[in-house]
């Protein structure tokens, strides 16, 4: 469902990512009084900003030459900032949302298809050709779209190769025997970098393995699930900053956090869901990292969302940078909006409904 735009020429968009390639940058501080003036969740907050000049005005009327009026003025400023962001908070909170799938780029579609179905075991549910933009899409996972994360693959005609860069991580994928998987991938020629056995300081049993484009996957050995492609990993500078974020400008839960002082680097495992049972995002930190180098093969997340108009006012509330406006694609009724997080990392929010009518 989601395309991605060109980072350079010879990439080409695939749909609900249009236009947030082509988009860079950090994310911007906004201040009281922009946070009060752009955004509207209701009549309240509307209601507020009209009382807030009426009273502002007659206060400066009264109290030209006061310092106490200037006061008095910032003052209600930031108590209505506040409540705006209550109300942000409450949208957010209240919002449908789902992790629904991942986008990256792949330097051969058919021989990633054949290595995700052969090896993991995924199915693919759709694939798409779109010869005039030249490009092809091929959708995988372990459900259907519309009630499973599932993984967009992007070919653009002529690229074979992509940078994956250090920021990228890994993705988790949850099996019955992760020893039966690395042997089954090892006698397909797959690539096993780290063998089956417990994780350091622990008893669950991963591998990790990589696909023909240099992807790392984490197998973790898990009983029967309803979500088997179960995380995004992806390393972040400030993990505080990073929570409190998606905690609040994306409604996630922050799950569990673990810190590995030995290995000096805290993982948060955020989500919509228990980690059993839906995909989560697992933000890593690194010991003093605190920039990494994206590259150009992964892309983004897409979010389902009930109204990507208020999602996106909550972003810029919470300090998100949008990079496309919420409204329909050009050419299709389908709603979303963009952004990038506090470190760059970019997130597309699609309507729900627009979502399941392009299933049809």
């Amino acid at each position: 469902m989601v395309r991605i735009l060109p980072m350079t020429s010879a990439i080409r968009p695939t749909i609900a990512s249009f236009a947030t390639a082509r988009f860079s940058g950090s994310i911007g501080v906004i201040n009281a009084s922009s946070r009060f003036n752009s955004v509207h969740f209701g009549s309240t907050a509307g209601s507020q900003s009209k009382n807030f000049g009426l009273k502002a005005f007659k206060i400066f009327r009264q109290e030209v030459n006061s310092k106490s009026a200037s006061k008095t003025i910032v003052n209600m400023a930031q108590g209505s900032t506040a409540t705006t962001q209550e109300n942000a908070l409450e949208w957010v909170k209240n919002d449908k949302r789902r992790m629904l799938h991942v986008v990256y780029r792949v330097g051969d579609l058919d021989r990633t298809i054949k290595f995700y179905t052969e090896c993991l075991g995924m199915k693919l549910l759709r694939k798409r050709d779109v010869p005039e933009e030249k490009y092809t899409n091929a959708f995988l996972g372990y459900g259907p779209e519309d009630s499973h994360f599932v993984i967009e693959l992007t070919y653009n005609y002529g690229v074979d190769k992509y940078d994956i860069g250090t920021a990228f991580g890994h993705f988790g994928i949850a099996v019955d025997d992760v020893a039966k998987t690395v042997d089954l991938i090892k006698a397909k020629g797959g690539t096993v970098t780290r063998e089956a056995g417990p994780v350091k300081g622990g008893k669950t049993v991963i591998a990790f393995v990589e696909d023909p484009d240099g992807y790392k996957f984490e197998l973790i050995e898990r009983g029967p699930t309803p979500e088997p492609l179960c995380q995004v990993m992806l390393r972040v500078g400030d993990l505080d900053r990073s929570i409190a974020f998606h905690e609040k400008a994306f409604g996630m839960e922050l799950l569990r956090r673990k810190d590995n002082p030995e290995y000096k680097y805290t993982i948060a495992m955020m989500g919509y869901g228990p980690e059993d049972k839906n995909a989560v995002l697992e933000l890593t930190y690194n010991y003093g990292v605190t920039e990494y180098d994206k590259g150009n093969a992964y892309a983004q997340i897409a979010i389902g969302t009930d109204d990507v108009y208020k999602t996106a006012e909550a972003i810029k509330v919470f300090g998100g940078k949008i990079t496309r406006e919420p409204g329909p694609l050009p050419g299709i009724s389908t709603k979303i909006t963009a952004c990038l997080d506090p470190d760059g990392w970019k997130t597309v929010f699609v309507d729900n409904v627009d979502f399941l009518k392009e299933l049809e």
